[in-house]
């Protein structure tokens, strides 16, 4: 059945029309309407109002929901996406369970947790200060983020100072069994970030990585593994030495975690006698960068006789004794070329800058060390140039470990990891600037920054594993165009998701997880 209009024209030429309820039957081989009710004149039935009336009455036998257009309303629109990927992480690690066990498992409590993973999610998604987290969570859909204030972020970051050890440890227990991980190659390095005014206790003029010698700062240590996984970090004053932040860390190690055998891998800036010896002490293998130039050791080491062994593409190396120790040259041809078209350069412009006069040239460092200064004759050095050929391609690496030299080689090449999360810290998850001035509101902070570099590592390895040939900033970003819709209908509430778009459907893919109803009706 179904509604047709059937017109009439009148004598003075107009058109009147009236609505008829019909259907088809088959006459024959041939199908005609049958009228079934006539219902009157459609301008009599719209201003009476019996169609309006007519359509409300048949909606109450109807299966389907029919809405009326001035019976709907569309209240807001929240963030979604990144909500429901980040919350199934953070149960999956552990994260909330931890949280939960160690503040006590209260509705006071759920408050501070659910402020402390606020912060987490808005570090990962929209960077911002506390204050700013406090306005930021009104735009994203999480019922559970209604009842915060600003104390509740506070708080939280004193107990994540708190319990920052046990966090960590209970934490990367639960990573290692997701994921397989283990603790026999170990990856350690800092960084520092600044302040802009007087900052915490903490924050000391020292050796600035930002190049802000002019600012107070603090030093920071992740400890990884070799899969690039954060392990543990600790926060420093900002004078402290590279190699005493290591002693440290080694400690850590011993005291935390239930390791049988580990290889610790650093660069050449972490090294010296006394730290090895400890070390050894400890009963660690370790294998480190070694300063090449100024050393009578890597002198020796460098002109010692010997073949090399290709291990990958552009990667040799030869393995030194020297003085009872066990040193592995490696070897990039790639690298050497690089470096030996860069001295020809240097000489030219030194050349040319030499004709014009040597004073322009004595201030600058990547010149002055291939310069001949007596007085006032300034010439280029022939003799340390011929020495430089041999730092061509070449980096000296020095271990105990009982590792083949292809192994100490390509073990030492993946702590770029540990410089790539380093980068990820300071820049994607926006370490500085830091709105505290309290060591421990720093400390806390710092660890939101931590667990969230956490969470970001462990979504990378889960697309990673269905082999999603998309990157994290790819897919957060479609993660983000997921929206939950506030609908109200006749005093009905819904809730409506927009379409997922782009790549966003890999991370529900790897989490295993479906994304949530396009339409659900709410309390």
């Amino acid at each position: 059945m179904f509604l047709r209009l059937k017109h009439f024209k009148n004598k003075d030429g107009s058109t009147r029309s009236y609505l008829q309820l019909v259907e088809n039957i088959r006459v024959g081989n041939k199908t005609r309407q049958k009228v079934l009710v006539n219902l009157g004149r459609v301008d009599d039935l719209q201003n009476s109002g019996q169609i309006d009336r007519l359509i409300e009455s048949l909606r109450n036998f109807s299966t389907k929901e029919w809405i009326r257009k001035e019976a709907l309303n569309v209240n807001q629109t929240y963030l979604w996406g990144p909500v429901v990927i980040f919350e199934q992480l953070w149960k999956e690690l552990g994260i909330e369970r931890v949280l939960r066990r160690l503040l006590g498992d209260t509705d006071a409590v759920s408050d501070y947790v659910e402020a402390i993973f606020a912060m987490v999610l808005n570090r990962l998604v929209e960077p911002r200060s506390k204050r700013g987290v406090d306005k930021w969570v009104a735009k994203v859909y999480r019922p559970e983020f209604e009842q915060l204030s600003l104390q509740h972020y506070y708080r939280g970051l004193d107990y994540l100072e708190k319990f920052k050890e046990e966090v960590e440890e209970e934490l990367f227990s639960n990573v290692k069994t997701l994921f397989n991980l283990n603790l026999d190659l170990v990856f350690w390095d800092t960084t520092s970030t600044y302040f802009q005014g007087e900052g915490p206790e903490l924050s000391m003029y020292g050796r600035s990585k930002d190049h802000r010698s002019d600012c107070k700062q603090v030093m920071i240590g992740v400890l990884m593994t070799k899969d690039g996984f954060p392990v543990a970090h600790q926060v420093f004053p900002g004078n402290t030495a590279d190699i005493d932040t290591f002693k440290i860390a080694l400690e850590d190690i011993r005291r935390r975690f239930n390791i049988d055998r580990v290889i610790v891998v650093a660069d050449r800036g972490m090294i010296s006698n006394g730290l090895i010896e400890e070390i050894d002490k400890a009963g660690l293998s370790y294998i480190f960068g070694v300063k090449m130039r100024r050393s009578k050791r890597v002198e020796a080491v460098l002109n010692q006789p010997g073949d090399y062994e290709e291990v990958e593409e552009n990667l040799k190396v030869k393995e030194v004794l020297h003085e009872g120790e066990r040193y592995v040259i490696c070897f990039n041809p790639f690298q050497a070329e690089r470096d030996r078209i860069k001295r020809e350069e240097i000489v030219k412009n030194l050349t040319k800058k030499l004709k014009q006069g040597p004073k322009s040239l004595v201030g600058n460092r990547g010149y002055r060390r291939y310069l001949s200064m007596q007085k006032t004759d300034v010439k280029i050095d022939q003799e340390k140039m011929a020495s430089e050929i041999k730092y061509d391609g070449k980096y000296v690496l020095r271990t105990n470990a009982k590792l083949t030299n292809r192994e100490v080689a390509q073990s030492y090449k993946l702590l770029w990891k540990v410089e790539r999360a380093f980068r990820e810290l300071k820049s994607g998850l926006d370490l500085r600037p830091i709105y505290h001035y309290t060591d421990t509101r720093v400390k806390g902070h710092i660890m939101i920054c931590f667990l969230a570099l956490v969470m970001e590592t462990a979504l990378c390895r889960k697309l990673k594993e269905i082999g999603s040939t998309f990157s994290y900033a790819e897919i957060l970003e479609d993660l983000t165009e997921i929206r939950a819709v506030e609908i109200t209908v006749e005093n009905k509430h819904f809730l409506a998701r927009t379409e997922t778009m782009g790549n966003a459907y890999d991370a529900f893919k790897a989490l295993k997880i479906r994304p949530p109803d396009l339409l659900k009706e709410i309390a």
